[in-house]
């Protein structure tokens, strides 16, 4: 199980993709909003890592952003184990 720490530190590691990635793409923050179906508030959340995204919402921005899925969640730190039932 995650902690609440290691919550927050993925939130932000995937905000800061997205942010690169819209910049890198010359796009605003309403553009991939509009794009993608979303709010520019929620998208702003979300790069600041204060939003939980939907599995949805990440791939509607996957999309408008033209990268697969992976790009924006690959999570490089060492995850706990989680126990079986």
């Amino acid at each position: 199980m995650l902690t609440k720490k290691q919550e927050q530190e993925i939130l932000i590691s995937i905000g800061r993709k997205i942010r690169v990635i819209r910049e890198e793409q010359g796009l605003t923050q309403f553009n991939l909003a509009y794009d993608a179906g979303l709010s520019k508030n929620q998208i702003g959340r979300v790069e600041r890592g204060e939003n939980k995204l939907s599995i949805i919402a990440i791939i509607k921005i996957s999309q408008v952003l033209k990268v697969h899925i992976s790009e924006l969640i690959d999570y490089k730190e060492k995850l706990p184990k989680t126990t079986k039932r």
